[in-house]
């Protein structure tokens, strides 16, 4: 496996109501959480960068990024869910 690599994905609505994003790595996170987070700041945030570098120096789990990532997510108010929880609503339909 990868480094960073998480053994389960992450799918979280982006800052475009009703579109998702899938990501299942430490890399793919730290992209999202500098470059695309709806927050600048925020402990959880800056815990969250921390874990997911980290993880890709080898200095830190990639599981345990992935938990700060959630722990981010859950700060900021954006919505994860599992694949099989994916909303199923197309783009014009309510």
């Amino acid at each position: 496996m990868k480094r960073g690599q998480w053994s389960e994905p992450v799918t979280f609505e982006t800052q475009r109501h009703g579109q998702y994003r899938t990501i299942a790595s430490a890399e793919e996170a730290a992209g999202v959480l500098i470059g695309q987070w709806p927050r600048e700041d925020g402990k959880a945030l800056r815990k969250a960068c921390k874990a997911c570098l980290d993880a890709l120096e080898g200095l830190g789990d990639a599981e345990t990024a992935r938990r700060a990532f959630l722990r981010a997510a859950d700060e900021a108010k954006v919505y994860t869910c599992d694949r099989d929880e994916m909303p199923t609503v197309r783009p014009g339909e309510d």
